[in-house]
């Protein structure tokens, strides 16, 4: 179902991607932005979902521009060397949304578009509704970040959802209730569950509210991709 294709950039910085195809014709299509894993076996299975969902799909490689298609696991040696390719692509300013423009530019011509981010994804996705990118509907799943002083003042140009988890060891429910006071047109949902409670590779995967979290994020893309 997936294959890997390349992107290029307006600055002409070049990339790869997972795009994952959906059967007969998409009705939209859905950018799905990386933990800060990358585009490991994870992420390739959720755009293979979405695509199952009958979107065109595709994972962009947001850590091309520091260590190109890396693919990691979920140990803590995983997690020091993530954290060390996220700060570098983040120091590279704005290029990295230029990156998701070019995803964006890749499927948009199967209809309207949503993103999905997790994680450092999910903080991404944020910046991706705050710009005039082209999109139609973004989800943030548990996106660190985004009730810091410099994010939080930002005004979504599209509706957004976004996904928490009560026990979630890195962001904090003032966190969520700072979102939810100062942005109240965000659908905000949480979930007794830790950070990362989609992902079925970590200890935190909680297979229910994963289900729930996924069935809220299709009827949001079906109300605003579809309609």
């Amino acid at each position: 179902m997936g294959s890997q294709i390349q992107l290029t950039s307006a600055d002409g910085h070049t990339s790869f991607a997972y795009l994952s195809q959906p059967q007969g014709a998409p009705m939209g299509a859905v950018v799905i932005l990386q933990e800060i894993f990358g585009v490991n076996s994870h992420i390739r299975s959720v755009a293979d979902r979405y695509a199952q969902a009958g979107y065109l799909a595709v994972a962009p490689d947001m850590f091309s521009r520091a260590a190109a298609q890396t693919q990691l696991g979920y140990l803590p040696e995983d997690v020091k060397e993530g954290a060390l390719l996220k700060a570098k692509v983040e120091a590279l300013g704005g290029l990295a949304s230029g990156d998701i423009r070019a995803a964006i530019e890749y499927v948009k011509h199967a209809g309207k578009l949503g993103v999905v981010g997790y994680c450092w994804g999910g903080l991404m996705s944020w910046r991706t509704a705050c710009s005039p990118v082209g999109i139609h509907a973004a989800v943030c799943y548990y996106g660190g970040g985004i009730a810091s002083q410099a994010e939080i003042g930002k005004t979504p140009l599209v509706p957004v959802m976004a996904h928490f988890g009560e026990q979630d060891h890195l962001i904090p429910m003032t966190d969520v209730d700072a979102i939810e006071a100062t942005h109240p047109q965000v659908l905000v949902h949480r979930y007794a569950s830790g950070h990362g409670f989609n992902c079925d590779q970590r200890a935190s995967f909680n297979a229910e509210c994963a289900a729930v979290a996924a069935q809220r994020t299709l009827a949001f893309f079906e109300q605003h991709l579809r309609g």
